[in-house]
């Protein structure tokens, strides 16, 4: 055991580990507060404030006799207290050793749990612990009925404690028999802030009790020095000349946590509390040895203690005080509150009697690296269930070590707080914000596409799997197949109609669905049963929540367990169910709830809206195509002196119906018209724009008017289609126009290129309309582009069309296309066009194969636009097909027309047809020569039909009237109308040609008797 030097004696002493056998006395003021001035009686103990003894040089001192010739025992029998000699870092024990002659008296007891070192000597520790750490706060004072000391209970300190002076200011210093400072110690020029040089051999009433309080300070001075001990509160003032002590070295001011700084300057005021002992010099006369402590001090304690017991004791939140082996040394009230029993039944628990295992070791972990590192902890999370309660909790806990006057750690500090409410706001701000985020989502992706199906997989594609774990959709079938009032009636009636699974996803991996109960197959047909929730759903429009054990048809009951919940959300749109949709859950997702179902419901109906647009426009499309592909020709076309393939490939359900079209209009003489167009713009009214100039086309074709002309016309026909006062209204150009008539007012525009060939002379003729340039491959050759002028397209108007004669060899291949075929977004316009030329490499192989090869070739599944392709190949009249004389102006040309006419039929086998031609030819030249001009040409042409044709240079047409009774002539042409397949006439170059055509026969049906029909006529 090491020993300390006592300085003031010369001996050393043991310090006491426990209580001492005398009566200790609190210090007046020791508790903070202020010292009223009464004289005790005989008492030599002087007790500390709650702590350990003095740490570090820094505590009270109390001088007692001793053998060193320092302060002798009092004659009356109390210890006298000597002046104390202090010195930095150590003080002289308190104790009346063998060399006093007397036991040690004057002890000062120490907190509970700790024995102060390298202190104040003598001070006692708490009983049973001999751990030098300072642990308590709280003053324990030595009880009389105490045990004496022992050599076992004395420990020999030399390390500082945590300690009462950590946060208090004491000092001492002694007065001599003459009234002036004899002794003034170190610890006193720290409070005081005067050296002891300036202070040894002062009076202090003068030096520092302020000129009022003298005369009372002198007489306390009197009894003082006359025996008497005294304790009060006393004002003091540092004097303006004192000298400040350096704050560097060994005798540095020490501050301790309660405790404040020396006084800054001389002049500086305060109040201190003083505990006056007589004592006596070695020559026997009386002194005194003052104690002080500084009042400030003892105040910072108050408040301190007062805002602790607030912050502690009065906090809403729950506060607990952990030692440094983990255990809960105090607890406020609100803890014990929230986890029951008295503030007391907490101490020494630990946070695992509170917490589940795993959050409680995170929190003992978190608490020991607070205690080691002195890094504090800000909103820890935990979670757990109240007491009592198996509801989930969540506390928001706060750590942070706490630290002695000393600054030596004690424990650990925690704070916490129920943020329960807190994180289910959170956690429906996190929903709100999921959800508007789905919604969103939504809106960006859904609808994208005017096809039924895919509007249906973008639905899913949003719900799986960031709202529900598998989902699908039913249509329906009725409105799939277009068939309305049936949809309407059946969805209103039961709600169990017929419905096609359109879509399904899942987010669960080879999901465990038992045989028999998994879900409906995309594409199947089937029906829920009619007490079903999901048939109430689709009768009602409202949504169901399904439980798992819930029928929604024979295949949709899921016995696996898979599904937790389902909601069941019909697809409502302009107040039509359209479909439902299903969203589920799986088991350990978080069940639906108001939102969820809310959101479903918004989800559900966005996508319905967009359904019911795809299947409007689906609607419009079928009906659009199905008016287009009627005005197309039916079948394969055929033509004189032709052989011709055509295809129409209308573009996908994602675009709308383009106004492509071509025609294949034959013509009288064996003559063929070949037609292309393309209406600029999509959809119905496109459709109807084709179908109004298709029909435009054919009729102006019957009239027989060369290429350029038909063009003219139907560029006026276009100006009138968007005008809603009509053609004649679009040709005049009125300049004054109300803003209703703009507003209705549309622009049509086509392109077209129109060819005439003629069989006889394999000779065509072509105009054009804005339209691409028709292909042409000659036996031998490679395939060439024409060179038609391109004109202005059709709706424009201003320009002329300009036409172009083109001779074609036998087994030519002519081709007409619109853009479509040769123009994309990937591929341009010049490369479509080379490419589609390079696909006509073998002309001789069969039109259909050629057809397909072409579209096989080319880029033609893009969908982006209508293609139509028309090809023809030439096989003209052969020669000895065309009969072909010119007869002069004359009479006798009647009878040698017959002759001819009848010679030639029966070269061709067509006897049957001989006496009716022979009437026709008769009635046809005799009209040439009372009513023609120049000479007269007669033709005639075998093919499919027998033509035959009556050529002159006037240019009045033949009008074909009903001749009354009494009429002697006015009946050939109603005879040649009675008899004849068809006839017509047409204007020519150089005049005109009546034509009448007879078809062949065919063995089954016999002509009409010519005798006959001249009768019918009167």
């Amino acid at each position: 055991m090491s020993e300390i030097p006592a300085k003031a004696t010369g001996s050393t002493r043991p310090a006491a580990r426990s209580g001492g056998a005398l009566p200790a006395r609190p210090v007046p003021g020791a508790g903070g507060g202020p010292l009223s001035s009464a004289p005790t009686g005989t008492t030599d103990v002087v007790t500390g404030a709650p702590g350990a003894a003095d740490a570090a040089g820094g505590g009270a001192r109390v001088a007692a006799g001793d053998g060193s010739g320092h302060g002798p025992a009092d004659p009356a029998g109390e210890d006298a207290p000597g002046p104390a000699d202090e010195g930095p870092g150590d003080e002289d024990a308190p104790a009346g050793g063998p060399a006093a002659g007397g036991p040690a008296r004057d002890v000062v007891p120490g907190a509970p749990g700790t024995v102060g070192a390298g202190g104040s000597h003598g001070v006692a520790g708490a009983p049973g612990d001999a751990d030098a750490r300072h642990r308590g706060v709280g003053a324990v004072p030595a009880r009389v009925d105490d045990p004496p000391l022992t050599t076992d209970d004395v420990v020999w300190q030399s390390s500082p404690p945590g300690s009462i002076y950590d946060y208090i200011k004491v000092a001492s210093f002694s007065i001599g028999p003459d009234g002036l400072v004899d002794q003034w110690s170190a610890r006193a020029e720290r409070l005081f802030g005067v050296a002891a040089r300036d202070a040894v051999g002062k009076d202090p009433i003068d030096a520092f009790i302020a000129p009022e309080l003298r005369p009372a300070g002198r007489r306390k001075m009197a009894e003082i020095l006359d025996g008497r001990e005294w304790t009060g509160s006393v004002p003091f003032r540092v004097p303006e000349s004192s000298l400040h002590v350096p704050e560097s070295g060994p005798d540095a001011p020490v501050t301790g946590r309660g405790g404040g700084s020396a006084p800054a300057a001389a002049g500086l005021e305060g109040i201190a509390e003083v505990y006056v002992m007589p004592a006596r010099t070695p020559e026997g006369e009386r002194s005194a040895v003052c104690i002080v402590v500084d009042v400030r001090a003892l105040r910072r304690i108050e408040t301190d203690l007062a805002a602790s017991q607030a912050i502690f004791g009065q906090s809403p939140f729950g506060f607990l005080l952990f030692g440094t082996d983990l255990k809960v040394q105090r607890a406020n009230r609100r803890f014990a509150a929230v986890f029951g029993g008295a503030v007391d039944d907490h101490r020494g628990r630990t946070v695992h009697d509170y917490l589940p295992r795993h959050e409680a070791d995170r929190m003992q972990d978190a608490m020991r690296r607070v205690l080691e590192t002195g890094e504090a902890v800000t909103d820890m999370q935990i979670v757990g269930p109240a007491p009592g309660s198996n509801e989930r909790r969540h506390w928001s806990i706060n750590l942070y070590r706490v630290h002695s006057g000393s600054g030596r750690p004690i424990g650990v500090a925690g704070l916490g707080n129920d943020v329960t409410n807190r994180h289910a706001a959170a956690r429906e701000a996190a929903h709100a914000r999921r959800n508007l985020a789905l919604l969103n989502e939504a809106g960006a992706r859904i609808g994208n596409s005017l096809d039924l199906e895919t509007t249906a997989r973008e639905l899913l594609d949003v719900s799986v799997p960031g709202f529900c774990d598998l989902a699908s959709v039913d249509l329906y079938q009725g409105l799939l197949d277009g068939d309305e009032a049936a949809h309407i009636r059946q969805s209103l009636a039961e709600g169990s109609a017929e419905l096609r699974r359109v879509a399904f996803a899942s987010a669960v991996a080879d999901a465990p669905f038992p045989d028999g109960t998994g879900p409906v197959d995309v594409g199947s047909v089937h029906r829920f049963a009619f007490n079903s929730p999901c048939a109430e759903a689709l009768r009602t429009a409202r949504p169901r929540l399904v439980a798992a054990d819930d029928d929604c048809g024979p295949a949709r009951r899921l016995t696996s367990g898979l599904i937790q919940s389902t909601l069941a959300v019909p697809m409502v749109a302009h107040d039509t169910v359209v479909g439902l949709a299903q969203f589920s859950r799986t088991k350990g997702s978080e069940p639906f709830g108001e939102r969820d179902r809310a959101l479903a419901v918004e989800l559900a109906s966005r996508a319905a809206v967009c359904i019911d647009n795809a299947r409007l426009y689906r609607r419009e499309h079928e009906r659009a195509l199905i008016l287009q592909r009627s005005l197309l020709p039916p079948g394969d076309p055929e033509a004189a002196g032709l052989d011709i393939a055509c295809r129409y490939l209308p573009g996908n359900a994602a675009t709308e119906v383009g106004g492509d079209w071509f025609d294949v209009i034959e013509l009288p003489g064996h003559r063929t018209a070949l037609v292309v167009g393309d209406v600029m713009g999509r959809g119905l009214r496109a459709a109807v724009a084709m179908g109004e100039l298709r029909s435009a086309v054919r009729t102006l074709a019957l009239l027989d008017l060369e290429p350029a002309e038909v063009l003219s016309a139907l560029d006026e026909i276009a100006r009138g289609l968007g005008n809603p006062q009509g053609q004649q209204h679009a040709r005049r150009g009125a300049p004054a126009r109300s803003r209703d008539t703009d507003d209705l007012a549309e622009v049509y525009l086509a392109t077209c290129v129109y060819a005439v060939y003629d069989a006889v002379t394999r000779r065509v003729t072509f105009a054009n309309a804005g339209h691409l340039p028709p292909v042409l491959v000659e036996p031998g050759e490679s395939a060439l582009m024409l060179d038609v002028p391109p004109g202005m397209p059709l709706g424009v108007g201003g320009e002329p069309f300009e036409e172009v004669d083109v001779d074609l060899p036998e087994g030519a291949l002519l081709a007409l296309y619109t853009d479509g075929l040769v123009e994309s977004r990937d591929h341009p316009l010049d490369e479509g066009l080379n490419a589609f030329v390079g696909a006509l490499d073998d002309p001789a192989q069969a039109l259909e194969d050629i057809c397909d090869h072409v579209l096989n070739t080319l880029d033609t599944h893009h969908g982006e636009d209508d293609i139509a392709l028309l090809m023809a190949r030439v096989q003209g009249l052969p020669a000895e097909h065309v009969g072909d004389w010119t007869l002069p102006r004359e009479p006798q040309s009647v009878g040698r027309a017959r002759e001819l006419a009848c010679q030639r039929l029966r070269e061709w086998d067509l006897e049957a047809l001989v006496d009716t031609a022979e009437l026709l030819v008769s009635e046809l030249v005799t009209n040439a020569l009372r009513y023609g001009e120049g000479e007269i040409r007669l033709r005639l042409l075998l093919d499919r039909t027998l033509v035959c044709e009556v050529w002159d240079a006037g240019l009045v047409q033949p009008r074909r009237r009903r001749a009354r009774d009494t009429d002697e002539g006015g009946r050939g042409l109603q005879l040649v109308g009675l008899l004849s397949a068809a006839w017509g006439s047409r204007r020519t170059p150089r005049g005109k040609t009546v034509w009448f055509e007879l078809a062949l026969p065919d063995g089954e049906s016999q002509p009409m008797d010519a005798a006959e029909a001249l009768m019918s006529l009167f």
